[in-house]
């Protein structure tokens, strides 16, 4: 038996796709098919002295390596858990005189470890570094050139003493990371912190309606003794009830685009032509594309008209949203709403992408009623898209009841932070950070419910007087990150 319940699974190989991973028993939803730690993992440069180089957990306080000013740690429990990958890397930038780029620091852990552990089978690995798909000979010139620049910058940087390694197995490296890098993201899942490499994970193949999902777990480090479920990993999910024989697939792109757009994406950063049922047969399409139904159906000039519009309108959106101008977002949402709103159906992902914008600025300046009407609208038009347990669908349900929660509107707060819960246990599990938010969310508003139906006069008043002596708790700022996606791959 392997570690980390590699024991159920297998690979095969597929014609046209290559390597995949097939389910050695039955699983049902929610169930872990496995979990697997890190080969190797850094935190993003812009992220350094935030973010905790062991456990990717965002903290205020952090401690610094004495040796070289460079990597941040929770606590000694967190620093002592690192020593054996930071050492070298310890040394390396002390003698380097700074920190070189995320990609070299983990093109560099993972030679280091090659040179302690050899290039063969890890322990619980189904494959070794050596065998992964680098996908070097697609690189345009652009990545051919980054290349050299990210091997020059390697070799300064790889101490003189330490094992060397040619020139064509150090690409072999960055052409890894480029492909197979996995997105780490904070705690609470809302924000990508790091990368790392996770060789089982690299193995399951795409579809963009996959039967499983993929979630990273911070850990618990708090744990008395450090085992092997107490440690930062991933953990690979089925959404769906899986049978013996069935390939694994996990979707590396989120679904919420037009089949086209999907595919496009997938063949740039990942170098292949997406073959599932969803981009053959086009499936949901139509929803994506829908326009106002009715006796006055628009024109298709109009409807390519609004389209244009909203393209430009995201546009002007995502540039005062960087300069901070979220009034002017408001502004340009309800403006973009009036005109989408007699052409476009409620399923239209142009409509659908203002909406969430609209709900989630609206709910950061307070203004929670009228954010929890648009929400409540992206929620029924997301429902009739997103496969049933989306990790994605799962979050904005989720934000969708808080909204509707900090509006005063319980019932519908109550019953959408339920179905975030429902999807939200299945994705992410019962353990998880996020998971356990919800869980108290579900028991307050559960209360409040209660007290709400027994006497709505005495509900408004309490809450009243309860919302005068405390601050209604803020919603973090919106950022223009979309939700992290499965692989680190630069656009």
């Amino acid at each position: 038996m392997t570690k980390g319940g590699m024991e159920s699974v297998e690979v095969f190989t597929t014609e046209g796709k290559g390597r995949g991973l097939k389910a050695q028993k039955e699983f049902l939803p929610g169930d872990v098919i496995f979990a697997e730690p890190a080969y190797a993992a850094v935190v993003f440069d812009s992220l350094i002295h935030v973010i905790c180089h062991t456990c990717f957990k965002r903290q205020e306080r952090l401690h610094r390596c004495g040796q070289c000013k460079f990597a941040y740690y929770c606590d000694r429990t967190c620093q002592r858990a690192a020593w054996l990958n930071h050492k070298n890397e310890c040394s390396a930038i002390k003698r380097h005189g700074k920190a070189p780029t995320e990609n070299i620091r983990l093109a560099a852990r993972i030679l280091w470890k090659i040179e302690r552990e050899g290039g063969g089978l890890s322990e619980g690995c189904l494959v070794s570094i050596d065998e992964l798909q680098n996908h070097v000979d697609s690189f345009g010139e652009e990545e051919k050139k980054e290349l050299r620049m990210d091997v020059e910058s390697f070799l300064e940087f790889w101490p003189p003493h330490c094992q060397q390694f040619g020139m064509q197995f150090i690409s072999h490296i960055f052409g890894v990371i480029s492909c197979n890098g996995f997105t780490l993201s904070d705690q609470r899942g809302l924000q990508a912190v790091g990368v790392g490499i996770f060789p089982n994970l690299c193995q399951a193949n795409h579809d963009c309606w996959p039967n499983c999902t993929v979630v990273f777990n911070n850990g618990n480090h708090e744990a008395v003794r450090s085992m092997f479920h107490t440690q930062m990993r991933i953990e690979l999910r089925a959404l769906s009830k899986i049978s013996p024989g069935d390939e694994l697939t996990v979707s590396y792109v989120d679904f919420l685009n037009l089949s086209e757009e999907r595919r496009k994406q997938l063949k740039k950063q990942y170098y292949f032509d997406c073959t599932c049922e969803h981009c053959k047969k086009q499936l949901k399409d139509d929803l994506m594309l829908a326009v106002k139904a009715g006796e006055s159906k628009p024109s298709a000039d109009t409807v390519k008209e609004v389209i244009q519009l909203s393209k430009d309108t995201l546009e002007k959106i995502n540039k005062a949203r960087m300069e901070g101008h979220y009034h002017e977002v408001v502004k340009l949402c309800r403006d973009c709403l009036t005109k989408q709103e007699p052409v476009l159906g409620d399923t239209n992902i142009y409509l659908l992408r203002i909406l969430s914008i609209a709900s989630e600025v609206l709910s950061y300046l307070q203004m929670f009623e009228e954010a929890a009407d648009y929400a409540k609208r992206m929620v029924d038009g997301y429902l009739k898209i997103y496969h049933p347990n989306n990790a994605q669908l799962g979050m904005a349900v989720m934000r969708a009841g808080v909204t509707h929660w900090h509006a005063g509107l319980i019932e519908a707060g109550h019953g959408l932070i339920c179905k975030a819960y429902a999807i939200l246990l299945i994705t992410h599990g019962p353990s998880h950070p996020i998971t356990k938010d919800l869980e108290v969310m579900r028991v307050q508003t559960e209360m409040e419910l209660r007290m709400f139906q027994q006497n709505e006069f005495m509900y408004y008043k309490m809450r009243e007087a309860a919302l005068k002596n405390q601050k209604i708790q803020v919603m973090p700022e919106p950022t223009n990150e979309n939700a992290p996606s499965l692989f680190h791959k630069k656009e």
